[in-house]
This record gives structure tokens, sequence and C-alpha cells, in this order.
């Protein structure tokens, strides 16, 4: 693409590259979007709403371009141009949608957090952080899937992206998610 300067920096900066990357990193952007126009051609995915059409380009995206790690709500953000409410709900309607299609990346991206989890010593507590509340929810999703007694990962109080699973919890989570 014929892109200025200014533009090719912008793009590098909102897919979280650098600009001589720009070709290999885009290239994934590509496979997601020939996806999309093949099964529409074939008749496999038409759509006539535009949330569905929405909806189905952040399931593409995640396979290409994010296909160990679901994104961030501020990631969903900076590629549809939306608010922080509107993303997190885009988000949440295509692991909705769609969970069976993102069964493993969703199971990936729930490991690692896990994985990055801390215990809080002389407490029966382990903190995360993540900035997407998608991905907690789909860890009490997990945990009621579990056991229905299981308490849920709260809000750490007084911390924006902080939350806390209490070890039994933690426990059962490290266990189905092994």
């Amino acid at each position: 693409m014929n892109l200025n300067t200014a533009e090719r920096e912008q793009l590098a900066a909102i897919i979280g590259c650098k600009t001589s990357e720009l070709a290999k990193s885009t290239s994934k952007f590509a496979d997601a979007a020939k996806e999309e126009y093949v099964r529409m051609i074939l008749g496999q995915r038409v759509f006539t709403r535009g949330s569905d059409i929405r909806e189905y380009r952040l399931l593409l995206l995640i396979q290409n371009v994010f296909p160990t790690r679901l994104p961030t709500e501020q990631q969903i953000c900076d590629l549809f141009q939306t608010s922080t409410s509107q993303g997190r709900a885009l988000l949440r309607a295509v692991l909705s949608k769609y969970q069976y299609e993102l069964q493993a990346i969703i199971h990936d991206s729930l490991k690692q957090l896990l994985s990055n989890a801390v215990e809080i010593e002389e407490t029966d507590l382990h903190r995360i952080t993540v900035d997407s509340e998608c991905e907690i929810e789909a860890l009490n999703r997990k945990l009621a899937s579990l056991d229905g007694t299981l308490p849920q990962v709260t809000k750490a109080k007084g911390m924006v992206g902080a939350y806390e699973i209490k070890k039994s919890a933690f426990d059962q989570l490290k266990d189905a998610l092994v």
C-alpha cells in the first residue's frame, strides 16, 4: 500500500510493531481479510447486519493475528476504532457466539493468565494482573463449570487491573487448564 511516513508510523503503533516490520505484521491481517472474502464469495459467511460482520471479522483476527492469546479489549478498540465499552461488548459477543471455534485460544489465554499469577504471602490468595474483563469472566465461567461452590475471581481493592483468586479456586483452575 502507498502509505506516507506518518501513516506507516501510526499503523505500526496501532498493531504494535516497528515500521520496518509492517509488511510481515500486516500479512496476518491480510490472511484474515482474504478468508473473510473467500467465505463471502463461496456463500458460507454472508451477513446482512453490520454487527455480525464485525463479530466475524474479530473472530478471523483472533484466529490469524492472535492465535495463542485473546486480544486485549484495548487492542480491539485500537483495531476497530471503538470505545472501551464497545470493544469489550464486541469481544464478549465473539467469545459467546464462537466459543467452540475459539475453545483452544480461550484455554491457552486462561492458562497463560494463571501462569503469571503471583501468590500473595501469608494469605490464601493469588493475584493476577489483566487488562481484559472478558478474561476474568471466562475464568469465572470456568470455575462455575468445575464446581459452582468455588469462590469467584474478584477485583483487588484499590488496584486498576489486578484480580484475586482464592487458593481453592486457583488450584482447581490450574488443574483444569494444565
